[in-house]
């Protein structure tokens, strides 16, 4: 976010008023606002509060069929409910409209269930009797130091993709890292007017190691002198076009070269500033600025790099208002704790550093309620994301606002866990291609999601066709998807690593946002129905095949299942102009080969030689006859060999996978049809789960955590992955403990083409780790 700084620098008399903010963008939900935090800086405000959200959900209930003709009626009951759930909000905005945003907050706060406000950061003194004055609460001060700990413990714990590492000279500006299981212990350099290094153990662990006069405040002041600009921005601005090697001494100026006794480069700096001593000649504000910075950077590296050696650490996260994510100070602390560690000790930025102080306050502030019991996600929708502030893309920063920036995290129903299963949390990576770095697939993935976009929202209003207002709000879902598309062309790193799952869950949170929760809800109703209805002549013609003809029919009716994905333009173009395409059609759409010759038969031999699977853990994607005729089928094999069989389903709609309340009426159904099933469910052996999510993918660093305790309880190992949002966009290089198979079909003929096939090519991918 660019300052725009000067005015209001001299007390509350001048502060800005002539803004308009916006209730739909700005502060948003604030008539539900619980409770408040806040964090000054000498020139940026951090607004945190708490809300409760009501969001329309959908629900699904069995009707009582007892005594009835059940042939021509639904199968369940859809009913769309109001629910109340918990938001984090958090508003960055310059300290220059801070009296109109507390304005504006008076007037428009109807309850709240706290008279303190949470406040942290030196500001915090400034603005007391402001802040007690409008809003009539009491300013309760925190510690800034701890503010920041508690804020980065809880953002490293839960928003994937938080940590980043900067590369400018490479094609992907920002590489983003995996979130580790354990974010303990790190190295915090602070870098605001000085600079404090804190080791931080754990949660509530953590000692002041060591710091320096020497930070942003001396770069902000010297700058000022040598060029005569105040402003902070405008400073680093000038920083980015200047060349350094102008004013500084290099090892080459007083070597005539490298300096290879001491195995110096050439170009490393010997003496800052050095040339201004000998020179006799006037030296330009950009490369003066450009040498200060290198100056301090170096200095806060070469401390930072020392620190961590003395305390055997390897990470280092950098924050303060130094950062704010310029790319010139963030490219120069890189390579000072490069140069200085040998590349042993990695330099780190967060996504949401800005946040911290904020975050930790109000988490002080939250104590009573345990928020860290919690697990928590980012709202895409109502977060603005990281932004670059290179000068080529400068000018369309910030198109919501150019003065706010906003952060929005969602409290989930459930924990979310690793599954016990991953062969090594720390390296596992979900997601199959990296965006942001394939250019060529992003642009094809950004475009492929645009021309979409007026179908789903066509379908978004259908699905609600007694309310009045479906079109308009599923037009504000098509304009608010639409924008940050563009946002992401522009700039593919502002929610972490571009990929196809973030895309996806990108749009479903914009459609939750428009209280669009389920908009395949009646087609997947009609087609449990009907699959429901073939199911036991499935089951009869499986059951006449001898062994080894009814694995690969059993095989082939799983991936003819997958076929039926209304997220695949491919499939629903097939699935809206011919009304009959159905199972047995769905299996002469498959490319069979070449999966028959190699895994195909790796896994045929396993079931012959080996003994049964303890337990199979099956990850399921699709509702109709991919559940109930692919998986089910499967499922039911799977039993009658003596594995137990954990059944695993979306905690939440996405397009039409199926959902956990759906998957229990489907399997009462057919509980009733098949005595396997009806048996293995009352015994236990066949258990309903949820995994937490509402993806079409699936990330196994965040799963429920239920799931997770019985995997680890019924000695699960057997991982089945179904589908090509969970088995080829995220998890086809999943590394795993046990055997797994990771089956789909590809609907997509790009994909296809660049995977060397054709499409409705199949995915059967049988692996077993090794010994």
């Amino acid at each position: 976010m660019a300052e725009r700084g000067g005015r209001g620098s001299g007390g509350h008399g001048s502060l800005d008023k002539s803004i308009t903010l916006p209730p739909d963008e700005i502060f948003r939900n604030l008539e539900n606002a619980k409770r408040f935090a806040i964090d000054i800086g000498g020139s940026l405000t951090k607004l945190a509060y708490y809300s409760t959200v009501q969001h329309k959900v959908a629900r699904v209930r069995s009707f009582d069929h007892s005594g009835k003709d059940i042939e021509n009626e639904p199968l369940y009951e859809i009913s769309v409910q109001e629910e109340i759930t918990a938001r984090l909000h958090f508003i960055k905005f310059e300290n220059t409209y801070i009296e109109t945003c507390l304005d504006f907050i008076k007037d428009h706060l109807v309850n709240t269930e706290t008279k303190v406000i949470k406040a942290t950061g030196g500001g915090a003194y400034k603005f007391k009797d402001l802040i007690e004055k409008k809003l009539g609460l009491k300013v309760d001060k925190e510690d800034v130091m701890t503010c920041l700990i508690k804020g980065c413990n809880f953002v490293l714990r839960n928003i994937p993709h938080e940590v980043f590492a900067y590369q400018k000279d490479s094609d992907t500006e920002f590489r983003f890292q995996t979130n580790h299981p354990n974010i303990f212990p790190y190295l915090l350099v602070n870098i605001g007017s000085g600079v404090s290094i804190v080791k931080v153990e754990t949660e509530d662990k953590f000692e002041w190691i060591g710091g320096s006069s020497i930070g942003g405040g001396t770069f902000w002041g010297l700058g000022a002198l040598l060029t005569k600009t105040k402003k902070f921005d405008e400073l680093l601005q000038l920083a980015s076009k200047g060349q350094h090697t102008n004013v500084d001494m290099l090892v080459k100026d007083v070597y005539g070269g490298a300096c290879q006794t001491l195995g110096l480069s050439g170009n490393l700096i010997a003496s800052s500033f050095g040339k201004s001593t000998t020179a006799d000649k006037e030296f330009s504000k950009e490369d003066m600025a450009k040498s200060l910075l290198h100056m301090i950077s170096n200095d806060i590296g070469q401390l930072a790099c020392l620190y961590a050696k003395l305390h055997n650490l390897d990470k280092i996260y950098f924050g303060g208002f130094f950062i704010r994510g310029h790319p010139v100070t963030m490219r120069t602390i890189t390579y000072s704790i490069n140069f200085f560690s040998k590349g042993e000790v990695q330099a780190l930025f967060l996504r949401h550093e800005g946040y911290l102080g904020a975050i930790g306050a109000f988490l002080k502030g939250a104590e009573q309620d345990n928020p860290n019991q919690y697990s928590w996600g980012e709202n895409y929708a109502g977060s603005s994301g990281l932004m670059s502030t290179s000068p080529d893309v400068y000018p369309m920063q910030r198109t919501r606002s150019g003065t706010f920036d906003m952060f929005e995290m969602d409290r989930l129903e459930r924990p979310l866990v690793n599954l016990p299963l991953l062969k090594d949390p720390s390296t596992y990576i979900p997601d199959t291609v990296d965006l942001t770095d394939d250019a060529m697939a992003r642009k094809y993935w950004l475009t492929c999601f645009e021309e979409a976009l007026d179908g789903v929202a066509k379908r978004a209003a259908a699905s609600q066709p007694d309310s009045v207002d479906a079109p308009e709000r599923a037009e504000k879902f098509r304009q608010k998807y639409w924008n940050k598309l563009q946002t992401l062309r522009q700039q593919p790193f502002a929610y972490g690593t571009l990929t196809v799952r973030s895309l996806l869950d990108t749009r479903e949170h914009c459609l939750n946002e428009f209280n669009f929760p389920d908009p395949y809800s009646k087609v997947k109703q009609k087609e449990n129905g009907i699959a429901l209805k073939c199911f036991q002549s499935v089951i009869e013609s499986l059951d006449s095949l001898g062994w080894e003809e009814r694995q690969f029919a059993l095989v082939k009716g799983l991936l003819a299942g997958n076929v039926f994905d209304w997220g695949a333009k491919a499939v629903s173009d097939v699935l809206e102009s011919e009304p009959q395409f159905g199972f047995e059609e769905a299996k002469s759409k498959l490319q069979e080969r070449p999966w028959l010759e190699d895994s195909y038969s790796q896994w045929l031999e396993r079931l012959k030689e080996g003994p049964p699977h303890k337990c199979a853990l099956i990850f399921a994607d699709n509702s109709g006859i991919d559940i109930i005729l692919g998986v089910f089928p499967f499922v039911r094999e799977l039993l009658s060999r003596g594995t137990e069989v954990i059944l695993a389903c979306n905690s939440g709609p996405a397009l039409n996978d199926v959902t956990y309340s759906e998957s229990l009426i489907v399997a009462e159904r057919i509980a009733v049809m098949d005595p396997v099933i009806q048996s293995a469910l009352k015994e236990e052996k066949l258990l309903l789960v949820q995994t937490g999510s509402s993806s079409p993918c699936l990330d196994l660093s965040r799963l429920d955590k239920g799931l997770a305790v019985l995997v680890r309880e019924r000695k699960t190992d057997l991982v089945i992955i179904e589908g090509m949002g969970r088995a080829i966009h995220t998890n086809y290089y999943a590394a795993l403990k046990c055997e797994s198979l990771k089956l789909a079909v590809i609907k997509n003929s790009w994909l296809a083409d660049r995977l060397g096939g054709k499409i409705f090519s199949v995915i059967f991918k049988y692996e077993v780790p090794c010994k």
